[in-house]
């Protein structure tokens, strides 16, 4: 089948693309030593980042700087590797590092404040005789790449004007410009985009202050706005003024900053990447030629509430605008910073499944990880971490990370989405309630941005929009008033669980002409259910795929007059793509066979390396073929397995040999083709977190129920 060998081998295409935190003193044989590297671990693409720790002898946009990006971009060239370049040293971006407004100190970013009293270099924008408005610069500052340009720190460089049009045109001349010059060979190849990184308005570090631009004042007069009406801005009130004044900072961001950047990557044969500032801007997502969102600080999580802020929506924000949008890809800067409990490296592999699938089922199919260290050498080791890649316990066995990535986005890329209700939404609130509450239900929809509403038409009870069509709308009764409004409790879902599964998020979509339901479990516990798929016809006979093993089996289903019903069960962290096939495909597959656990070794701590962050633990074990059967045999039609419960990474080692790793508990190890007739040994090396070596606090690790 079309979709399983897909699956089995997915292409190169859909390799995680690392943010790589180039923040050493670079030399070029250990840039092409790490991207050999990156490549033996099924990473086929990087974003060229420049990060604070950088050496100072490498400044910024300069002729060395330029050398040893060449060096990355020539060695990824040789690798056959894709590189997406980053435009600002280090972020938000449209400052060049500092030097748009160290050219022209005019260019700074600035801001509407409302004061008693006006300061020299203030510009006057209404006197209320108490209270006035006044424009003048922020002092807004950004991150640079070298230390002492951190927040707070006197060489910080300054943020530009991003609202100002020569301000943009100078950092267009001054990254982009400056990029193509010197690596132009390779636009459109190698070079397959431009990374531009939630740029801010008034830099970062500013307070009482709302985004303002020269000559803003006419603009937004000429459009009906009344000055005094922006009083309330600053007492947290709204009204058609301050309605008005968000529309038009946002429009001349979208055409100043956002539609500038993409004509210039459209012109020079690459795409628009990156991310907006906020996790709800869905409105410039229609500048990026790959629609993308940043999951940073544990804003979700699965400890937390799933429905709570706009951070839970992100994954759907660029998922569904890039589907509007015709784009195939859509992506997510993942993992960064989202350790636990506010301690720095404390990040599990469970918590990274958990991610991963959280933002798949959402239709995300483009990872960028963050962030593979070019060096954790000193104080580089506490900005932003984890290091998810090189520097990260998981690394030896990271193949297995990357080959799961590549088959969710090859999976939810070029797929058709299942939704028949429409959720129409403005920028900046796409009803992370709703939205919830719609998940919960295994319901399917699709965001509709304010700015697509005059292209949707309402026809035969239904809402289409560039060949799709929606059934429900949500909300917006006045606006589509020919389409059905309903509660949500009366809109057939995706799926029907028995008994109900909110943990379970469901994806229903058609790829490569096959019907396909991708389940994952976001909750704590394992979960069993019954379920039953509502117009399922089309599906026939099922089978199952674990993107995670990459083994297929029949599904084993009864028709009903609802739809396929089946047994679903799922281990904590656990997803299944669940198809549809014809009779003779699913002959063609293996039957999944029952576990055996025929005994409990009881293990033994014999060593512990904190060094290393290890502990080793040994048992022996006497095994009767006889009892259980041939392992791996029809005979017997089980699998001999062992389940161990430990925190975190867990490596068993049978008679010697490996019997593989895993991640996060259960771990689950399949050993029939290890073990002999009698005693048995076995070796289990469980790898803590290097919160332990990093962190603030010391965080357990080993065997879990065995004292240490």
């Amino acid at each position: 089948m079309e979709l399983i060998e897909m699956l089995n081998q997915p292409p190169r295409e859909f390799t995680p693309i690392p943010f790589w935190f180039l923040n050493g003193d670079l030399k070029k044989e250990e840039i092409r030593r790490q991207l050999r590297d990156f490549c033996a671990h099924g990473v086929y693409g990087v974003v060229l980042h420049p990060r604070i720790g950088m050496a100072k002898r490498i400044g910024y946009l300069s002729g060395t700087f330029f050398s040893y990006i060449r060096t990355a971009v020539r060695g990824a060239a040789e690798l056959n590797m894709k590189v997406v370049l980053y435009d600002e040293g280090m972020y938000p971006s449209g400052a060049a590092g500092g030097q748009v407004v160290r050219d022209n100190p005019d260019f700074a970013s600035r801001g509407i404040v409302r004061v008693k009293s006006v300061q020299a270099d203030d510009g006057l924008v209404w006197d209320g005789g108490e209270w006035k408005l006044a424009v003048r610069k922020s002092g807004g500052t950004i991150r640079g790449i070298h230390w002492g340009e951190d927040d707070g720190q006197t060489g910080a460089p300054a943020s530009a004007d991003i609202l100002n049009p020569e301000a943009v045109e100078k950092f267009l001349q001054l990254t982009h410009e400056a990029y193509y010059r010197e690596l132009g060979e390779w636009f459109g190849t190698t070079i397959i985009g431009i990374f531009t990184d939630e740029p801010s308005i008034l830099g970062r570090n500013v307070r009482d202050m709302l985004p303002w631009t020269k000559g803003f004042e006419a603009c937004y007069t000429a459009a009906g706005g009344r000055l005094s009406g922006l009083l309330e801005l600053f007492e947290g009130k709204e009204n058609e003024d301050t309605g008005l004044y968000r529309r038009l900072i946002r429009e001349r961001e979208e055409k100043v900053y956002y539609g500038c950047l993409s004509q210039w990557c459209k012109d020079h044969g690459i795409a628009l990447m990156g991310h907006p500032h906020q996790s709800d801007d869905i409105e410039a997502q229609k500048y990026f030629h790959v629609p993308g969102q940043d999951l940073a600080l544990r804003w979700v999580a699965p400890e937390k509430p799933f429905d709570t802020g706009m951070d839970t929506v992100m994954a759907k924000c660029s998922a569904d605008a890039a589907r509007l949008l015709g784009r195939r890809r859509n992506s997510n800067e993942c993992f960064g910073a989202c350790n636990r409990n506010g301690n720095p490296w404390q990040f599990s592999g469970g918590d990274m499944k958990w991610y991963i699938d959280w933002l798949a089922v959402r239709g995300v199919n483009l990872f960028i990880p963050h962030a593979f260290y070019y060096s954790i050498a000193g104080k580089r080791k506490q900005e932003r971490p984890p290091d998810v890649g090189p520097n990260s316990s998981w690394w030896p066995y990271y193949e297995k990370w990357s080959v799961y990535m590549h088959r969710v986005s090859a999976l939810m890329t070029d797929i058709r989405l299942y939704a028949k209700t429409a959720l129409p939404c403005k920028d900046r609130d796409l009803k992370p309630c709703m939205a919830a509450e719609l998940m919960r239900r295994h319901i399917g929809f699709q965001y509709i941005p304010e700015s697509l509403w005059r292209d949707c038409r309402e026809k035969d009870g239904a809402l289409h929009y560039r060949g799709q069509s929606f059934r429900y709308v949500l909300g917006e009764e006045k606006r589509f008033p020919a389409v059905e409004h309903v509660p949500v409790d009366r809109i057939l879902p995706d799926c029907i669980c028995n008994p109900a599964a909110p943990s379970l998020r469901v994806a229903r979509f058609t790829r490569l002409e096959r019907e396909c339901c991708f389940f994952v479990n976001e909750g704590e516990e394992a979960l069993e259910t019954l379920v039953t798929i509502p117009d399922g016809d089309a599906f026939g006979f099922l089978a199952s795929y674990d993107l995670w093993s990459g083994k297929s089996f029949r599904l084993q289903a009864e028709k009903t007059s609802s739809g396929p019903c089946f047994l679903l069960r799922l281990p904590h962290r656990g997803s299944v793509l669940i198809f549809g096939c014809s009779a003779k495909e699913y002959d063609a597959l293996p039957e999944r066979t029952q576990d055996a656990l025929p005994f409990e070794p009881r293990f033994s701590l014999v060593r512990e390396d904190e060094s290393r962050v290890e502990k080793e633990y040994r048992a022996e074990v006497c095994w009767d073929p006889q009892m259980t059967g041939s392992p791996g045999t029809e005979e017997s039609g089980r699998r001999i397995c062992l389940e161990v419960q430990a925190e975190e990474m867990a490596q068993l080692y049978v008679n010697g040999v490996s019997a593989g790793v895993e991640f996060w508990p259960p771990q689950r190890f399949e050993i029939g083709g290890l073990l002999k007739e009698g005693k048995n040994e076995l070796r289990l090396v469980v790898t803590g977190s290097l919160a332990n070596l990093y962190g603030k606090t010391k965080v357990w690790y080993g065997l879990k129920g065995l004292p240490d």
